[in-house]
């Protein structure tokens, strides 16, 4: 937490965060042609920020991308805002942003989460179904091979696609897959309205990444994600869901025990 504070207390650095708040998934050179700031000092910055686990980067193909990483900042949130005050302050803090916000985000969903596991372990709590029912509340089946379906289990509902397959397969390192079909029948359960799950439909198949890096005793998990139109409601869900699971997800590989369950929906 330390180097957190340390990383927001320069000006600069809190500049390069609004830039990515405003716009996420930017180039070094997009931040720097939106501030004011040589490229050099730029560099640092980010160094500063990734180093603090504020900023997490991904690569396509020859750039690389960051990311601002909200992660830190709601664990210090989680200290020191009571269970009793964290609704309100919730509550205003969306006000606010709906009141102020004048720029859309970028489209995909970029979350990075150190775990104290190892990436074979972790790897099972990504594929094995007895794992994912423990902290996400759904079981995916699949032998985890390219190509390969993903059988999805939720409340009851089974959802089986020919789309909805595994697109990428290293264990212990990265894993990818199309994000799952919403039914009818998924909405029923959930108690979701029938439109907005039509909805979410009609959008194009998003995909989700998995990619895993051990960091000495520790192990990187960047989730990415993406695939998304701008604007997509799928998108707004998904964003308000995986916080919650990948905490469970952190909380259960270090403690054994999942956190307690809220009635929240997501998709």
């Amino acid at each position: 937490m330390d180097e957190v504070f340390r990383a927001l207390a320069d000006a600069s650095r809190r500049r390069l965060l609004d830039s990515l708040n405003a716009r996420n998934g930017q180039t070094l050179r997009e931040l720097c042609s939106g501030l004011d700031m040589a490229r050099q000092s730029v560099s640092k910055h980010l160094a500063v920020l990734e180093a603090a686990n504020l900023v997490t980067t991904v690569w396509r193909g020859r750039e690389k991308l960051h990311y601002l990483n909200a992660v830190p900042i709601n664990a210090i949130a989680e200290r020191w805002i009571s269970q009793y005050d964290r609704h309100r302050a919730g509550a205003l803090a969306d006000l606010k942003t709906a009141l102020e916000s004048t720029q859309v985000s970028g489209t995909d969903f970029v979350y990075t989460t150190y775990i104290n596991t190892t990436p074979e372990r972790l790897w099972q709590a990504l594929t094995e179904p007895a794992f994912t029912e423990r902290y996400w509340g759904a079981t995916l089946e699949s032998d985890w091979k390219v190509g390969s379906t993903v059988t999805w289990k939720q409340g009851g509902v089974t959802i089986e696609d020919p789309e909805q397959v595994v697109l990428e397969s290293e264990p212990g390192r990265r894993l990818a897959y199309t994000w799952h079909t919403f039914t009818q029948d998924f909405a029923k359960v959930f108690g979701f309205d029938a439109d907005d799950v039509a909805k979410w439909a009609a959008e194009p198949r998003s995909k989700v990444t998995f990619d895993i890096e051990p960091q000495g005793q520790m192990v990187k998990l960047t989730i990415v994600h993406d695939g998304f139109e701008p604007g997509s409601a799928v998108r707004e869900s998904i964003s308000q869901g995986w916080p919650a699971i990948l905490s469970n997800l952190k909380t259960l590989l270090e403690t054994g025990e999942t956190l307690p369950m809220e009635d929240e929906k997501g998709a």
